[in-house]
């Protein structure tokens, strides 16, 4: 009998470079397709690859019906825990099966068939999964908006997706108090151009909400009617969901993802990079709203066959920093996912990681961050405590799985704090120069991905084929732009350092400052207003507004500041996290009328700056430095 040869990351990334199509091609088996693909890349239009082109499956199939069919509907699938109302419930494939089954039902008995777009407007809860896995049952779109956002935003998405159905909650929970989603959904079908006819709603107890005849259904007695409905085949190539994402303009790009390569390389992403099979407890300490939700709290764990737990609730207060660990041992956690700035709010409620002797982490494994960069400390605390392999790595929105991570399941590397890791098998990552050619290693520069990329990432931006390639494509001939900037260093190892666009991430949310500073110009007081991302030790950055008054404004800066972070509130929402505002003689400018965003945020930060050649004015460089001083920038 002939030697295997051991399957190593040099062997696995060398052939999915040399030949992709094949890569794929044996990736793909593990799915179950109602039409076998046979042409695995339809390179025909680039930049517009796509996977899998004459395939045909259905995404809650693989999710929930075949592991039904293949004698696992008595196992978990899906674990609700959450301390904020003190409810707990697992569900098994069947069971998850059932209900989604029924939600489904529930939305074509309301005119919902395949490529309508849903909605989805919840808060972290059962219904808000079986609300997603329904949508792909019967082939819908859905677009899940993050509760956290106001309004204003919430209207936005409606207007570009044009839902036939919205389906909300009456209220998220938060530690301290129950936040009203009614209101706000009101306020976004207001605003909206074009609102749906229709709104499900699921009344929680904590609250209920009054419902508008005619528009408002309760969730519950639609359900009680509802007949389930089956899965309908769609093709590898139809969209599965519209995510958005923040732009620099402040209008939200919507990121299209297919069914097909989605599925193949989520699953892929599981074994490989995640090291989990089926049966094992994974778990993304994540929110359903953002793309990790959708990948690896819903999607990627039930193609895989994993228990995915859903957890309402916070790193710290709900009800104390052991919040984690104290689901990682009750629910037997394998593989756990979250953000840098979760592991920071424990570091500083809890400094010596007391909490973690109270619990039994035995069956605990490895510990994943992304969402942001892991700063050095953070990652080694994390260990110190812990006691496991503490990974970081890199995707975006865009993606939908790791481009940079160490593949835990194909050979475990040897990376350093700091680093994402090494580009993923199918993701052939550069750092480019302005000249769009490789930089020396060491060197910052652009992280661009050469096409095509592989499956499962972006087809292109919902009904804006021209935004998807002036945002993407245009920089670079023959690249991916990701808007990050990093470096590589000797052995290979990618450093994700920071944004190159104006698009700032706070607790691993990215949100835009186009769109903050759109809310400050609203205010009647200011003439002109710059938001910049400020570096923070709890949250990685926050947002701060640098403000020019209107000739004649008599106002003390205290009220000036509380209307301008109320309207933040108001508009955005408190996951901007806006507190801080500056009112400064004016805005630095070159000549072209750019505001120099980048010297402003390295002088907040305390970094070496200077001004550029460029700039028109360079004494309001002088007032904004003063401006920041007195309110404590850069930071000690």
């Amino acid at each position: 009998m002939a030697a295997v040869t051991p399957t190593t990351y040099a062997s696995e990334f060398q052939q999915a470079r040399d030949n992709p199509r094949a890569f794929w091609a044996r990736a793909a088996e593990d799915i179950r397709w109602t039409k076998k693909p046979q042409r695995i890349l339809d390179d025909s239009k680039p930049p517009f690859y796509r996977w899998f082109a004459d395939g045909e499956l259905n995404t809650c199939d693989n999710c929930v019906d075949r592991h039904v069919d293949a004698g696992r509907g008595d196992d978990p699938a899906l674990i609700y825990d959450s301390p904020v109302t003190g409810n707990k419930k697992t569900f098994t494939f069947a069971e998850l099966r059932d209900e989604v089954a029924r939600v489904a039902g529930m939305l074509h008995a309301q005119g919902v068939e395949k490529g309508d777009r849903v909605v989805i407007y919840m808060p972290m809860i059962p219904e808000t999964v079986f609300a997603m896995l329904a949508c792909a049952r019967i082939g819908a779109i859905h677009s899940v908006v993050f509760g956290g956002f106001a309004g204003a935003e919430l209207a936005k998405r409606i207007d570009d997706a044009r839902p036939k159905v919205l389906l909300s909650a009456s209220c998220g929970i938060e530690p301290n108090r129950v936040v009203e989603y009614k209101p706000l959904l009101d306020r976004a079908c207001e605003l909206a151009a074009h609102a749906p006819d229709c709104c499900i709603i699921f009344q929680r107890e904590q609250h209920r909400c009054e419902l508008i005849a005619g528009r408002d259904h309760d969730w519950s007695e639609l359900l009680a009617e509802a007949a389930p409905a089956d899965c309908v085949p769609v093709k590898a190539t139809d969209p599965l969901y519209v995510l958005y994402t923040s732009g620099t303009t402040g209008t939200p790009k919507g990121v299209v993802r297919d069914n097909g390569g989605h599925a193949v390389a989520l699953n892929w992403s599981m074994k490989n990079i995640y090291d989990v099979q089926a049966g094992d407890v994974y778990w993304a300490g994540s929110d359903v709203g953002w793309v990790v939700g959708h990948s690896y709290i819903v999607y990627g764990p039930l193609i895989a066959g994993c228990t995915t737990v859903l957890y309402e609730g916070k790193p710290v207060g709900t009800p104390d920093a052991g919040a984690f660990w104290r689901v990682i041992s009750e629910h037997k956690v394998q593989v756990f996912f979250t953000a840098p700035t979760a592991f920071r709010a424990i570091k500083k409620a809890d400094p010596q990681g007391k909490e973690v002797a109270k619990y039994d982490l035995s069956n605990f494994r490895i510990q994943f961050l992304a969402g942001e960069h892991c700063d050095p400390d953070t990652a080694k605390w994390a260990h110190g405590i812990l006691g496991v392999p503490i990974v970081d790595h890199w995707w975006q929105t865009e993606t939908a799985w790791p481009n940079v991570a160490n593949p835990m399941g194909i050979e475990p590397l040897d990376v350093p704090y700091g680093s994402a890791g090494r580009p993923v098998p199918g993701y052939l990552v550069e750092v480019l120069g302005d000249d769009g050619k490789p930089v020396a290693t060491g060197e910052m520069g652009d992280i661009c991905n050469r096409l095509p990329l592989p499956p499962g990432t972006l087809q292109t931006l919902w009904n804006n084929d021209e935004r998807f390639i002036s945002s993407y494509m245009a920089t670079y001939e023959g690249y991916y732009r990701s808007g990050d900037a990093g470096y590589f260093d000797a052995a290979g190892n990618v450093y994700v350092m920071s944004r190159i666009d104006d698009v700032i991430n706070v607790a691993g949310h990215r949100l835009s400052t186009g769109a903050m500073e759109q809310v400050l110009a609203g205010h009647p007081d200011i003439a002109e207003t710059a938001v910049i991302g400020v570096a923070d030790a709890d949250k990685g950055q926050v947002p701060v507004g640098l403000v020019v008054l209107k000739s004649g404004v008599d106002k003390s800066q205290e009220t000036l500041v509380a209307e301008l972070v109320q309207l933040m509130r108001d508009e955005i929402g408190p996951v901007a996290s806006f507190k801080r505002a500056l009112v400064v003689d004016g805005l630095p400018k070159t000549r072209s009328g750019k505001v120099v965003r980048g010297t402003l945020r390295d002088m907040a930060d305390g970094k070496d700056w200077q001004a550029p050649a460029t700039i028109e004015d360079p004494a309001v460089l002088e007032n904004i430095q003063a401006r920041l001083a007195a309110s404590g920038y850069p930071a000690a």
